[in-house]
């Protein structure tokens, strides 16, 4: 996912806290370099009880996570689609060591940022990450896909009925395997199933408003799971 100007401005100030991540090579696809020194920082720390980490894409990494609760830990990387998180979601999430996950992705699968995808694909490899958390005891909240019309840097896709389509999997998912969901799209989707004005300012990041909105929802599905302990 390429990020516009607002996008930017967002993680631009989220990185006024910490350093630029480091950026992938041509031998390093799903960029496992990307955080391998602050997952070093952090297990060097005492361990946590209430860890909760964020795998996504920029939607994720520009989400100001660290400021909103302590323990609250993000792992998104821009442009990163699901078989790339899969890839890296044992050095970025399971050696953590966390009570929870959080997984939003799948949007830049759409838009085709590392080959065609069909939503059979992406809900697998969500599934698969899902299934991998669950053996180690970790919980699992499975975000929705935000809304979007269209994608700035995809001319020509048209994502919404995908999006509709691998939300409702989704729901059906978690329910059957007993993990969160967390509706993101209905509170965020204007009437043609985009992302509304006043939550974005691309049509598919959110600004300070959509975060908010979204901030609201995780810790309410965190709090269902007894993990969003102040």
């Amino acid at each position: 996912m390429k990020l516009t100007a607002p996008a930017l401005s967002l993680l631009m100030l989220a990185a006024l806290a910490q350093p630029a991540l480091a950026e992938p090579s041509a031998t390093d696809w799903p960029n496992l370099a990307a955080y391998r020194d602050r997952n070093a920082a952090l297990l060097a720390q005492p361990a946590s009880a209430r860890r909760v980490v964020f795998m996504g894409d920029s939607i994720t990494q520009g989400w100001p996570l660290e400021a909103l609760r302590p323990g609250f830990v993000n792992r998104g990387i821009s442009g990163q689609t699901t078989p790339q998180m899969l890839l890296r979601f044992r050095a970025d999430v399971l050696a953590l060591s966390p009570r929870a996950v959080v997984l939003l992705a799948g949007t830049n699968d759409l838009a085709g940022n590392t080959g065609p995808a069909t939503p059979e694909m992406i809900e697998g490899n969500i599934a698969s990450m899902a299934e991998l958390a669950k053996a180690h005891h970790v919980r699992v909240v499975i975000g929705a896909l935000l809304p979007a019309a269209a994608y700035p840097w995809a001319p020509g896709v048209q994502p919404a009925p995908a999006i509709a389509e691998i939300n409702a999997w989704l729901r059906r998912y978690a329910q059957r395997e007993g993990h969160a969901f967390v509706d993101f799209h209905t509170p965020m989707a204007d009437a043609g199933q985009g992302l509304r004005k006043a939550y974005s300012e691309d049509g598919v990041h959110p600004n300070a408003a959509g975060y908010a909105v979204m901030n609201d929802l995780v810790l309410a599905a965190l709090g269902r799971l007894g993990e969003a302990r102040p």
